[in-house]
């Protein structure tokens, strides 16, 4: 292993996207040390170093330093657990509606450079890695120390250029600051001192082992999440959070008048004001109404299903668009069209798989719901549903890959290159698990190898929510997990429970594994925590809780192989969908009891919203119910007796 000990005064750093002047630190008059305590540098062993700075000059540094983990001098596909999968597309074109730091050899015009530094709790996990197409390398340490009872953040960095990762006491944002897509700033540097005569100490792990695809850094990450692991602060058990949110829901965000959800509710002082942003299903519609059918199953509550029942059928006979022969995407005054909020973010108008495939997904899942626990037969859900599947089986392209656009001419495929169509093959394996038509298996194996291969098996999954122009992200993973799980259910292929535990990891590494230290109210002043939140995509850069509504895969998951560690992050992802939501009246500085919305900012990402002073706040002020729904659908089917308690494992 080759790694070397570099610094940076305060008074030297650059302001630009140039590198800053890092040096040896023993010319800015610092003495290092690094003794090895253990360890091989495998998954379960890597080497433990303990690093020692001390200041031996007459005066205080004041300046970050810096420890880079060289291993190679170009070419390697980084991975820094929700902030950089591969290259983050660097290799595609990035003129697009959204920007987010990307990956490009050589001196890159934004939002691309050979060279990325970032405090440490953007990441998911302190750790990051490197694969070189035969070695994963990584290097993790704590994302902030603490000295004198002070906290310092610290940062992490990686050039593709010098083939390197390394990791940071103080911390920049550099070469930009992204807060989001579309707030960039300058470039931050934050030091950290030491007095005269003075040390600081951190222990370091390093890792380097064999691997035959990018999924090899899970193993390092399933280390670190063992490493670092804080669990959720306890909120209401399972059954109680599931009644909380669904009646909130119910209550308040259900608009009698229009046959549908609002997809925002304002709690203001003369009353509530909707932003209805009518969808058939992903931020609204069907990923509402399918939850909250599952929540008036569990509670036997006739006025969740009236609603949930009244939007579906609204939906089943109203949005079919019969020259695509395939569902509009969003409604507005009662006028379906392809016209979502996300229109305008996109480059091609038409149809989304996202929200068509999700929709069908859903609409199968409801039929189950109320003919199972119900005793209602609704024959026409089940007859557009093969309809609409009957259209999407014929737009793959040559791959096997689903469409991301679809003509609303034609239903024919007009864009690709994501895996936003995952969600078709959720609805066609759904279609085929519940009703044993199996004409389209041969296909979509097809289709699950495609998308594993080019997606998973990388560690890039990109092109699932509309609005982040295809960065990579959570959200698409979710419908692959339940494809791969139907499929298993299907065909009892081994094969489809090792892709889901791939799956599974590749959503594991945007799940905080301890509880960042947020410093910004509302979510500073009640507690909260972050560990079991997924970051929704690296443009993205908040926790949201579309993770939740997977939690019965991962129980299924664990049934089915006894598996510690899905198991462990099963409880996580529980316990911090029960502590996320207003447990009394404006709980989080808003709303009522059961309100939650979607955003919570677990570091400086996405600090957009304002208290009426000006301040930052770390949370949206609005109850939105896809993201209550998202904790409704993962507490109320098959974890509804889930008792959350890691010993049961042991």
């Amino acid at each position: 292993m080759t790694f070397d000990i570099v610094v940076c005064r305060d008074e030297n750093r650059e302001h630009g996207r140039e590198r800053n002047r890092y040096i040896s630190a023993a010319d800015e008059g610092l003495s290092t040390n690094i003794k090895q305590i253990g360890g091989t540098g495998t998954a379960g062993d890597p080497v433990r170093v303990v690093l020692t700075v001390k200041n031996i000059c007459g005066a205080a540094f004041r300046g970050i330093i810096q420890v880079r983990y060289i291993f190679a001098k170009s070419g390697a596909r980084f991975f820094m657990p929700a902030f950089m999968y591969g290259h983050n597309r660097g290799e595609c074109p990035q003129r697009v509606e959204n920007k987010y730091p990307r990956l490009r050899q050589g001196d890159p015009e934004p939002p691309s450079s050979s060279w990325w530094m970032v405090r440490g709790d953007r990441l998911s996990h302190p750790a990051l890695f490197a694969y070189d197409g035969e070695k994963i390398y990584g290097i993790s340490a704590a994302p902030y120390i603490c000295t004198n009872e002070k906290r310092t953040f610290c940062g992490y960095s990686c050039s593709i250029d010098e083939g390197s990762i390394g990791w940071t006491i103080g911390y920049e944002n550099a070469p930009e600051f992204y807060v989001s897509s579309h707030d960039i700033y300058e470039r931050e540097f934050v030091p950290f001192e030491i007095g005269a005569g003075e040390s600081v100490s951190a222990e370091i792990c390093l890792y380097e082992y064999c691997a035959p695809a990018e999924t090899g850094v899970n193993a390092a990450i399933k280390d670190v999440y063992y490493r670092y692991h804080e669990m959720p602060r306890k909120g209401a058990d399972i059954k109680e959070a599931s009644k909380e949110l669904s009646d909130a829901v119910s209550d308040y965000a259900w608009l009698d008048d229009d046959c549908m959800y609002s997809g925002f509710v304002f709690d203001d002082e003369n009353g509530y004001r909707y932003n209805k942003l009518g969808s058939l299903s992903w931020t609204n519609g069907m990923s509402v109404a399918y939850p909250m059918l599952l929540a008036a199953s569990l509670f036997n509550d006739e006025r969740k299903r009236e609603q949930a029942l009244c939007f579906i059928n609204s939906a089943v006979k109203n949005s079919l668009n019969k020259n695509s022969g395939l569902l509009y995407d969003a409604v507005n005054d009662g006028k379906w069209s392809v016209k979502g909020w996300w229109l305008d973010g996109m480059y091609t108008k038409g149809h989304s798989s996202y929200v068509v495939g999700q929709a069908v997904y859903y609409i199968i899942k409801s039929y189950i719901i109320e003919r199972d626990e119900f005793g209602t037969i609704h024959s026409d859900w089940i007859e557009l549903a093969s309809e609409v599947i009957d259209v999407l089986e014929k737009s793959r392209n040559g791959d096997w890959e689903y469409p991301y656009i679809l003509s609303e001419e034609t239903g024919a495929g007009l864009e690709y290159d994501s895996m936003a169509g995952a969600w078709c093959l959720a609805a066609v394996s759904a279609y085929m698990a519940y009703t044993g038509d199996m004409r389209y298996l041969h296909d979509a194996e097809k289709s699950e190898m495609h998308y594993y291969n080019k997606y998973v098996k990388k560690m890039e999954c990109t092109g699932g929510p509309l609005d982040v122009s295809k960065a990579p992200d959570n959200e698409s993973i979710l419908a692959y997990i339940r494809s791969v799980r139907l499929l298993y259910t299907i065909t009892e292929k081994d094969i489809y429970i090792e892709h889901m535990y791939d799956a599974l990891c590749y959503e594991f590494s945007f799940k905080f594994c301890y509880n960042s230290p947020v410093s910004v109210p509302p979510l500073s002043s009640v507690g909260w925590s972050s560990c079991g939140g997924s970051v929704t995509s690296v443009a993205n850069p908040h926790i949201h809780p579309m993770s939740s509504s997977i939690t019965d895969e991962m129980l299924w998951y664990y049934r089915k192989t006894g598996d510690r560690y899905v198991y462990d992050r099963l409880c996580d992802t529980i316990g911090w969908g029960c502590q996320t939501y207003n447990r009394y009246d404006r709980e989080y500085g808003y709303g009522k009891k059961g309100w939650m919305s979607e955003r919570f900012c677990y570091s400086q990402g996405l600090l957009t919203e304002r208290y009426p002073d000006g301040s930052p706040a770390s949370t949206w002020f609005a109850l939105m119910p896809w993201a209550s729904c998202s904790i409704i659908e993962g507490l109320s089917g098959d974890c509804r007796d889930f008792t959350y308690d890691r010993e049961l494992a042991e």
